[in-house]
């Protein structure tokens, strides 16, 4: 999907106040620090350097948004924000990410939809669960909502199928999808989910 590779940095934003308003779907990114975000971000619009990726989980301490659009013209926005759970950060710096994110996810008006990072080897944390019950009134009022299982390559086809299964039944009605950057797996269509979520009249209309 040549949509997603289009993104670019738009702005940065420490605190909530920061964020500008603007009119466009916004699609978040979420998930523990090691869940693999980043990565999944710049294997999904092909730039290596887009989200930053460190080797150091809990690094990025802003919500990094991003533009999507063909020819230069913004029609919807990725959210990177903070990872979480991370034991090196500062208990404090947690204590603040977690309201910051809540406060995010709770009263952005234009969120579209939420992609959860998750490592299907560890499953769902504390951390991811309290985050499942923010989003879920917005999810039942018709918020979009896709849980990813990053690293896939590290599974076999039998754990693959049964991450999927446990996962389906704690994604309070979101999708699950199977995610590997290093194998590719799912990222077409990832990209192509995330496209209809902000493209639903082009989706719905004859012909496309």
């Amino acid at each position: 999907m040549g949509w997603m590779h289009t993104a670019r940095f738009l702005t940065t934003a420490p605190r909530l106040e920061f964020l500008p308003a603007h009119e466009h779907p916004e699609i978040a990114f979420v998930g523990r620090s090691n869940a693999g975000k980043s990565t999944c971000i710049n294997t999904l619009t092909q730039q290596k350097r887009l989200a930053f990726a460190s080797k150091t989980p809990g690094r990025t301490q802003s919500i990094n948004l991003f533009s999507l659009g063909r020819q230069g013209i913004t029609d919807a926005v990725l959210a990177d924000l903070p990872g979480y759970g991370y034991a090196a950060v500062p208990k404090q710096d947690k204590v603040r990410w977690q309201q910051v994110m809540a406060n995010y996810l709770v009263t952005r008006e234009n969120l579209r939809g939420v992609v959860l990072l998750c490592d299907p080897r560890h499953g769902l944390t504390e951390l991811d669960e309290i985050l499942l019950e923010v989003i879920r009134p917005r999810v039942e009022q018709g918020l979009k909502f896709l849980v990813l299982l990053t690293k896939a390559d590290k599974l076999n086809r039998v754990e693959a199928q049964k991450a999927l299964s446990i996962m389906r039944l704690q994604a309070g009605g979101g999708e699950v999808r199977l995610f590997s950057a290093l194998k590719k797996q799912g990222v077409e269509e990832t990209a192509h989910l995330l496209w209809q979520w902000v493209h639903p009249a082009a989706e719905a209309a004859p012909g496309q």
